[in-house]
């Protein structure tokens, strides 16, 4: 049998809400946002170590999760933005 190891979960959700990506971006420091070379906004969390693509339509990405909890706590500090 093969062993594997899980090292990098994809995740999409949907906050319902219209985010304002130019006011996230300058006023939270670890989201990059360059809307002329993409649409969406980059959050960089700590913890968990993860990439969050937010979308103006309330749309979101989650890479780099190595579990579901992961992936949850993720989701859940994006919507305290």
């Amino acid at each position: 049998m093969v062993k594997y190891t899980i090292v990098n979960l994809v995740a999409s959700a949907n906050l319902n809400a219209t985010l304002d990506l130019y006011n996230l971006a300058i006023t939270i420091p670890n989201i990059e946002y360059e809307p002329e070379q993409f649409p969406g906004a980059i959050l960089k969390l700590k913890e968990p170590k993860v990439s969050m693509l937010l979308f103006k339509n309330g749309k979101v990405i989650c890479s780099g999760a190595s579990n579901e909890k992961d992936i949850s706590l993720a989701v859940f500090k994006t919507t305290l933005l």
